[in-house]
């Protein structure tokens, strides 16, 4: 088991922190402008603002600190820190850095119910959508979000976010870290999002109707496309022409991810996307109603 001991020296503002084998050849000594980019033990010590320099030699870990403080009051402190990096990485500077979380941030979205967890890194190319009722294990980031949490009732997983949608069970900020942290472990951890084929944004109507377009369809899954699509997605959610009455001119939009129960979908569909069309497609489109996916 190693074991650390505090040694007090000659200069009042140094103390050593010895160990029971050698720690490195020759002497290292850091300072705040110094590279400890592969250090991990000099990044954690700096932490502390009170400390001014590192030396490193033999046996020992020699400390500098500001005249601020008393080493009475933060030493025992500094010996659990040493001894807790020491075991993770015995040779100061010649092991692997430490794991870095896969990032994600939350963000909220237009649904209360819904939180959108982000990456800068792509998740999935295409979007998948899981509800509770039709969790599978082939989609196995889900179904760890699933296993975790009970309040959860969809994932919907696009590009580079996460859509959750919880119950009214909880609040998310009681919530939201423990969720985001599951997501960022299960992902860090190499864990596959899914098994199955995800869906392509650029083919919605294919995969939801089986069916090609037809001339009039292609127009308005144009115009969503290019006018609508990109919001709708920003805010965690998903829209897709699903079926068109071409003589009664309706255009039936299926709302998935956050689009799904929101309560302010119906007045989005409504005072934008209806308007949006109707601009554009005037001979095509008067009314535009919603499904909720």
């Amino acid at each position: 088991m190693l074991n650390v001991h505090i040694e007090p020296t000659e200069n009042a503002n140094v103390t050593k922190f010895v160990v029971d084998y050698t720690l490195i050849p020759g002497g290292l000594e850091l300072h705040r402008d110094s590279d400890i980019s592969e250090i991990p033990l000099a990044q954690e010590l700096f932490k502390y603002p009170f400390i001014s320099s590192i030396f490193i030699t033999a046996n020992f870990i020699a400390v500098e600190k500001a005249d601020s403080v008393d080493w009475e009051s933060v030493a025992e402190s500094l010996r659990e820190v040493i001894q807790d990096e020491l075991l993770a990485n015995p040779r100061i500077y010649r092991q692997t850095k430490r794991k870095e979380l896969f990032p994600i941030y939350a963000e909220m979205t237009p649904n209360p119910n819904v939180m959108k967890f982000v990456s800068p890194k792509l998740i999935l190319d295409g979007f998948i959508e899981v509800k509770v009722e039709n969790r599978t294990p082939d989609v196995p980031l889900a179904e760890a979000i699933y296993n975790e949490f009970d309040f959860v009732t969809q994932v919907f997983v696009s590009d580079n976010f996460v859509a959750v949608t919880r119950n009214s069970s909880v609040e998310w900020h009681e919530v939201m870290n423990a969720v985001r942290s599951v997501i960022a472990e299960y992902l860090q951890d190499g864990g596959k999002v899914t098994h199955i084929e995800p869906q392509k944004h650029e083919s919605p109507v294919e995969k939801i109707i089986e069916r090609d377009y037809t001339e009039k369809e292609q127009k308005i899954a144009d115009v969503l496309a290019q006018y609508v699509a990109p919001a709708v997605e920003n805010d965690g959610g998903k829209i897709s022409l699903i079926d068109y009455d071409e003589e009664n001119k309706v255009a039936k939009m299926l709302l998935q991810g956050a689009c799904s129960g929101c309560p302010s979908s119906r007045i989005t569909l409504k005072n934008g996307i209806e308007n949006i069309l109707k601009q554009f497609l005037p001979d095509l489109v008067e009314v535009v109603e919603a499904v909720n996916g």
